[in-house]
């Protein structure tokens, strides 16, 4: 299993395969998901009786403060996985190089959390606590799975480099100061 994740990991593919791949996954993240989230949490609200949160204009307020930094940071990550790190976020088209530059000096998990604010921002926007639920539940899913699958393989692969860069950057919540980027 081990020697088939490094060999798969160790594929690199061209600029244009990483473009194609980025391109048929983004309307996934960027539409899909929040509108799902946006159904399911709405008929959630209605199911259980939750109340609308945040009335207008705090809506628009609150899903700004999230969703535009969380989109920045996401698509920064992306870009940095792209370009210095030769890969994609796709398991499939994975990072051929760790990297610890911004805004992966900050925290380990960048993307993930600019998604996690993106599509808050979103369940703030359309005043769906049972959204904002939903998002929350993805969010312990997927964190649980970076957690015990991803940070595995990332051990496996970049070995002693990855566990230097562990022990001094946090998992998920940012960390600005004393970040280096060496």
């Amino acid at each position: 299993m081990k020697e088939k994740l490094l060999k798969q990991s160790s594929r690199e593919y061209s600029t244009k395969q990483r473009a194609v791949g980025l391109a048929l996954l983004a309307p996934i993240f960027l539409f899909v998901l929040p509108f799902l989230f946006i159904r399911l949490g709405v008929g959630l609200d209605r199911w259980l009786g939750l109340p609308a949160v945040f009335p207008p204009p705090l809506n628009w307020i609150i899903g700004g403060l999230l969703g535009l930094p969380g989109v920045f940071l996401a698509m920064w990550s992306i870009y940095s996985q792209f370009t210095i790190g030769r890969g994609t976020p796709v398991p499939l088209m994975a990072t051929q190089k760790l990297i610890i530059q911004p805004p992966f000096s900050y925290c380990r998990n960048p993307m993930a959390l600019g998604t996690f604010g993106m599509y808050l921002g979103v369940a703030a926007l359309f005043h769906s606590l049972g959204a904002g639920l939903l998002v929350l539940l993805f969010a312990a899913l997927l964190l649980t799975y970076i957690k015990r699958v991803e940070e595995r393989e990332m051990e496996l692969r970049f070995g002693e480099e990855y566990q230097a860069y562990k022990q001094r950057t946090p998992f998920l919540i940012p960390r600005f100061w004393n970040s280096s980027s060496k």
